[in-house]
C-alpha cells in the first residue's frame, strides 16, 4: 500500500525568524510538507492559488494585506476552495477570533501554543475539522451578546433546517462536541454526524467554525440565551 499523502502547509507571517522556524518545524515532521513561505497577506493569496496548499499557517499582522483579508480572498475564491486557514496570532482579541472565523477561517490559534499541539491543530483543519476551543467558543457568545439585535434578513439561513437540526445547531455554537451533543439530546453518534452532514450542506457551511458563526448570526443563540 502507498503511504498516504503528505499534508502540505503554506507558512505566512512578516517574521522572517518565525516564519522560517514554522516551516522547518513542517518539514520536519512525518506526514508533512511546506509548500512555500509568505510574508504578506498579499503573497499568501498568491502562493495559495499558484499552489494550493491543504492548510495555510496565517498571521494575522502582515504588510500589504492582513491575514483577515488573506483568508476572506483564500476561502472565497473557487481556486482555493478546499484550502484550509489556521490563523496564529500573538494577541488573543475578540475581534480577531471573530473576523477570522467570519472571514472562512477553520480555527485559531496563539503563536506560543507548544509545537506538537500546532502540529495536532494542522491535522485537525487538514481533515476537514474545525479547531474551536472551548475559550473561543464563550468568547464569540460573549461578543455575539453585546451586538445588536440580527438582521431579520439573516433569519432566511435557517430556511429549511429541522427542529432537531436547530437543536443541534445551538448545541454546536456553544462548544459542545458530536458526543456531547449525543448525550445531551439521547441520540446515536451516527445520528449526529448525519445532522451536522445536512447542516453542513443546508447552510453552506465549510465546517464547524462556519456553524457556529451562521448560528450567531441567524440569531438562533442569542434567542437561546434569552
Amino acid at each position: 500500500m502507498s503511504a498516504p499523502a503528505p499534508i502540505r502547509v503554506l507558512v505566512a507571517d512578516d517574521q522572517v525568524l518565525l516564519r522560517g522556524s514554522l516551516r522547518i518545524l513542517v518539514d520536519a515532521e512525518p506526514g508533512f510538507t511546506a509548500t512555500g513561505e509568505a510574508g504578506t497577506g498579499a503573497e499568501a493569496v498568491l502562493l495559495a492559488r499558484r499552489d494550493p496548499p491543504d492548510v495555510v499557517l496565517m498571521d494575522v499582522r502582515m504588510p500589504d494585506m492582513d491575514g483577515i483579508e488573506a483568508t476572506r480572498q483564500i476561502c472565497g475564491s473557487s481556486e482555493t476552495a478546499d484550502v484550509r486557514v489556521l490563523i496564529l496570532t500573538m494577541f488573543d482579541l475578540d475581534e480577531y477570533v471573530y473576523a477570522a472565523l467570519r472571514a472562512g477561517a477553520s480555527g485559531f490559534l496563539l503563536k506560543d501554543t507548544p509545537p506538537a499541539e500546532l502540529l495536532a491543530a494542522v491535522r485537525v483543519i487538514a481533515a476537514g475539522d474545525a479547531l474551536l476551543a472551548p475559550a473561543v467558543t464563550r468568547r464569540l457568545i460573549t461578543e455575539f451578546a453585546r451586538r445588536p439585535e440580527p438582521s431579520p434578513t439573516l433569519g432566511h439561513r435557517l430556511d429549511g433546517v429541522s427542529a432537531r437540526e436547530r437543536e443541534v445547531l445551538t448545541l454546536i455554537a456553544r462548544g459542545l462536541s458530536n458526543h456531547e451533543i449525543a448525550h445531551r439530546l439521547h441520540l446515536g453518534m451516527a445520528t449526529v454526524k448525519t445532522h451536522v452532514g445536512h447542516l453542513l450542506t443546508k447552510l453552506g457551511a465549510r465546517d464547524r467554525a462556519q456553524l457556529v458563526i451562521a448560528a450567531y448570526e441567524s440569531g438562533l443563540v442569542q434567542a437561546a440565551i434569552k
